[in-house]
């Protein structure tokens, strides 16, 4: 089964022909197929589409939010709701192409674990165009993934991939970054993107500045998630040690220098360099202490944090453990 979650926030107009072309896409390629819409805290009147649409066809069902939690919570929701093998992700605005649900099919099919739709020719305004195609370049640069559009919201995967990844904030569009971290393949599809034609573009410039910090997250937990302490501890001991030298060489000069009319000139508790060098021992004390505390985090919490990524298994499984049995009525204590 094919299990497609749509995110919907105030798309109420587009949501009945966006049904349409999946189900026709669906019946004609002989699909078996459910469709997830989850209402991201509307309040146009989509859910009352969402309804009417789940009334009509058996494979729709609907998910309400008490309010507006964020893409990724509502996607998240739709993923712990999904039956299917396969998961596709669309945008409700009729930008993204039902049409193209096949090719991502037929992707998956070549044994690739996540397909990343790539809108090589878009029909929005430079406003956003521009900016998110920075973003890609910046994702591109910091975590090597080499996709072309991590914005894209038509993506499938297999399920196993949420087995692993878990979404929480705006990290829905590095689904792939953290997957391919995990060892699941990747690829991308280049996929018809249409003009929108209801509603309005959510995309503002509080999102750009959003998902740079959530990219240095993502960044910190594909690179150093199990090792804090590799990146707080070097950048920690190079700033400990810098402000080190810096009280070193003062010391020396009070050494040197004291008693001397230079000296007279120039108290060494006036010299900038003394509050430099104060404050690099106490920033790189401070990064090395939440290393520390990092990897203490780490490893009680190892399991959730699990570095490796089993993809299938070969012989028989071990026996379980007997389960302990119970000491004669003579030999118990009273």
């Amino acid at each position: 089964m094919l299990s497609i979650i749509v995110p919907v926030f105030n798309e109420k107009d587009s949501l009945e022909p966006l049904h349409e072309e999946i189900a026709e896409v669906a019946d004609a390629h002989r699909l078996d197929i459910e469709v997830i819409f989850v209402d991201d805290g509307s309040t146009d009147g989509s859910w009352d589409a969402i309804g009417r649409i789940a009334a009509k066809d058996p494979r729709v069902r609907g998910l309400r939010f008490r309010r507006n939690f964020g893409k990724a919570a509502a996607l998240t929701a739709g993923f712990d709701e999904a039956a299917g093998e396969f998961l596709l992700t669309m945008d409700a605005d009729l930008q993204d192409d039902p049409h193209e649900i096949p090719h991502f099919l037929a992707k998956i099919d070549g044994g690739l674990d996540v397909v990343s739709g790539w809108k090589k020719v878009r029909h929005d305004p430079w406003t956003k165009v521009l900016p998110s195609r920075v973003f890609n370049w910046m994702v591109r640069a910091m975590t090597g993934v080499s996709l072309h559009d991590h914005n894209c919201g038509m993506k499938c995967y297999r399920r196993e991939v949420f087995d692993e990844v878990r979404l929480y904030g705006e990290l829905h569009r590095f689904v792939p970054v953290l997957a391919a971290a995990r060892g699941f393949r990747l690829g991308e599809l280049v996929i018809q993107h249409r003009p929108r034609r209801f509603g309005r573009s959510k995309y503002g410039g509080a999102r750009f500045v959003k998902g740079f910090l959530d990219l240095l997250t993502v960044r910190f937990l594909t690179g150093f998630g199990q090792r804090p302490q590799h990146l707080l501890g070097t950048v920690g001991m190079a700033a400990f040690l810098l402000g080190a030298a810096g009280v070193a060489s003062l010391i020396g000069y009070w050494v040197v220098a004291h008693g001397t009319p230079q000296w007279d000139s120039r108290r060494l508790d006036q010299l900038p360099a003394l509050l430099f060098s104060l404050g690099l021992l106490w920033f790189g004390g401070q990064l090395l202490s939440l290393g520390v505390l990092g990897e203490l985090i780490v490893a009680y919490h190892d399991r959730a944090f699990r570095k490796y990524s089993v993809s299938e298994r070969a012989g028989a499984a071990l026996p379980a453990a007997p389960a302990a049995r119970a000491l004669p009525a003579d030999s118990q204590r009273p």
